[in-house]
C-alpha cells in the first residue's frame, strides 16, 4: 500500500495514527510513504514504513526517479492525501489499482482526475480525522488515535541535557508558523513569558534556523524582563519531539510544533485567529487555546465563522492583533488551575 503526503510537518504528524490503524488491522502490510525532506527528517525510522523522499525542487525529473524506486508490480492501493497540483501530478507516477482521494468538497487542483475512489464527505471534522478516514474505503475504521514518532533515545538524551530539572514547570515558546500572517507579536509573547516566569515557571524558546525565527526570538528575548533559555536553531527535527516532550505547556501559533507537541503528550496554548482550532488546532486537547477565529471572520470577511466554508483561512495582515496578551494569560492560567498540586 502506498501513502502520499508530502508536507507540512503538522499534516505528516496527522498521518502517523493512520499508519498505526493500518498496521494494527493488517499485520505485515507493506507500507510505502511518499514524503518530503522535512517530513522524512522528522519520521525517519518509523517502524514498518518504507519512505520515498521527493524533493519539490526536482520537478518531473524527480518524479520519474521516484517511480524507478517503486515496486515493479505496483500497489494494491494508493492513499492520495494531498490535493495540491504538484502532489496530484506525482501521484500519476505511482502505479496502483485503487486510487483513494478526498471527497469532492475538499478536492482542488484537478484532484479528481488522479483518483478513482473518494473518502466520505464529512464536513466539520478535524484534519486528523479527515486523514484517518482514508482507511474507510478499505473496510477499516480509525477508532483510536495513537502516535509514535520514532524519536531515538539519543534525541531524548540531548533534550535532557539542555537544562536541569529543578522542579519548575516549563513554558516553551515556538513563536513562528510557516505562514507569516498566523504569527503573533514578539512583545506579546514576552509579556506572557514574563507572567509565567513570575509564577515560577522556566521559559524556553525553540524554533528552526530561518531568519524569521531568529529575528522573532531575538525580539522576544529583548522585550522580556525575566531570563529565558534560547534553544532556537539548536535542535534537529529528530530532537524536536524530545524537546517538546520536556515542556509542560507549549505556546505557539497554528504550526508544525503544535501538532508534534500534541503527539508527544504536551499541552498546547495555541494562538488562533487566522485558522479554526476546531479544524487544525491540537487534536487531543484544545482547552488551552485562544480562539479568535469567529472575531476574525466577522472583521475581515463580514460574516460569522459558522457561515464560512469549513477550512477557510483568514490570513490577512493584522488578523493576529485580535489575540491579546490577556487572552493568552487567561489560557495559561486555565492550565495552571487544572494542574494545581
Amino acid at each position: 500500500m502506498c501513502l502520499l503526503r508530502l508536507s507540512a510537518l503538522g499534516d505528516v504528524t496527522h498521518v502517523v495514527p493512520l499508519v498505526r490503524t493500518l498496521q494494527q488491522a493488517r499485520p505485515g502490510v507493506e507500507l510505502h510513504w511518499m514524503i518530503d525532506k522535512a517530513g522524512y527528517r522528522l519520521l525517519e525510522g518509523l517502524p514498518g514504513v518504507v519512505f520515498h523522499v521527493y524533493d519539490k525542487k526536482s520537478g518531473l525529473a524527480g518524479m520519474r526517479a521516484l517511480r524507478r524506486e517503486l515496486p515493479a508490480a505496483g500497489f494494491a492501493a494508493l492513499l492520495q492525501m494531498q490535493v495540491a497540483f504538484r502532489a496530484n501530478v506525482l501521484s500519476a507516477f505511482i502505479p496502483a489499482r485503487r486510487r483513494i482521494g478526498y471527497d469532492r468538497s475538499r478536492s482542488k487542483d484537478l484532484h479528481g482526475l488522479f483518483i478513482n475512489e473518494r473518502i466520505p464527505d464529512r464536513p466539520g471534522i478535524h484534519v486528523l480525522d479527515a486523514i484517518g478516514s482514508f482507511c474507510e474505503p478499505l473496510g477499516l475504521k480509525q477508532t483510536t488515535v495513537s502516535w509514535d514518532l520514532a524519536t531515538p533515545a539519543e534525541a531524548h538524551d540531548w533534550a535532557r541535557a539542555q537544562w536541569d530539572d529543578d522542579g519548575r514547570p516549563v513554558l516553551m515558546i515556538s513563536p513562528c508558523s510557516s505562514h507569516a500572517r498566523r504569527n503573533w507579536h514578539a512583545d506579546r509573547y514576552a509579556a506572557v513569558a514574563d507572567h509565567a516566569a513570575a509564577r515560577g515557571w522556566r521559559v524556553v524558546l525553540c524554533g528552526g534556523r530561518s531568519e524569521l525565527e531568529r529575528h522573532t526570538s531575538d525580539a522576544i528575548l529583548a522585550a522580556m524582563h525575566a531570563p529565558a533559555l534560547d534553544l532556537v536553531g539548536r535542535d534537529t527535527l529528530k530532537q524536536l519531539p524530545a524537546l517538546l516532550a520536556r515542556a509542560n505547556l507549549l505556546m505557539t501559533p497554528d504550526s508544525g510544533p503544535m501538532h508534534i507537541a500534541n503527539a508527544v503528550g504536551t499541552k498546547v496554548l495555541g494562538l488562533h485567529a487566522a485558522s479554526n482550532p476546531e479544524r487544525s488546532g491540537p487534536y487531543s486537547d484544545r482547552r488551552y487555546c485562544v480562539d479568535r477565529y469567529d472575531a476574525a471572520a466577522r472583521r475581515f470577511l463580514r460574516r460569522p465563522a459558522a457561515e464560512l466554508k469549513w477550512g477557510t483561512k483568514i490570513e490577512f495582515d493584522g488578523v493576529m492583533e485580535l489575540v491579546t496578551v490577556d487572552d493568552a494569560i487567561a489560557a495559561f492560567e486555565r492550565y495552571v488551575a487544572d494542574h494545581a498540586a
